[in-house]
């Protein structure tokens, strides 16, 4: 389940910083949709409670960068760690 907010918690960055994998999320204007695993060590920073950053490395294509350097948007999304036991 999603929640929207203005600003991160200290519970949120915390999480933020345990996960080794994030994923971006853009689209082309003509709707072609690109989801991309991503996941180097120390490429994700939180910045601030309302800023965060990352290297977006060349990939296959980097279908990423196109659709930022078209419109700008982009989506972005973290996995809760799974938990034996």
């Amino acid at each position: 389940m999603s929640d929207f907010t203005d600003a991160l918690t200290d519970a949120d960055i915390a999480m933020i910083a345990k996960q080794p994998i994030f994923f971006t999320a853009t689209a082309a204007a003509e709707g072609r949709i690109n989801l991309s695993p991503k996941g180097l060590a120390d490429t994700f920073r939180v910045l601030s409670p309302t800023r965060v950053a990352y290297l977006d490395l060349g990939g296959s294509g980097n279908e990423t960068h196109a659709h930022l350097a078209a419109d700008g948007r982009i989506g972005g999304t973290r996995s809760a760690p799974l938990v034996n036991g």
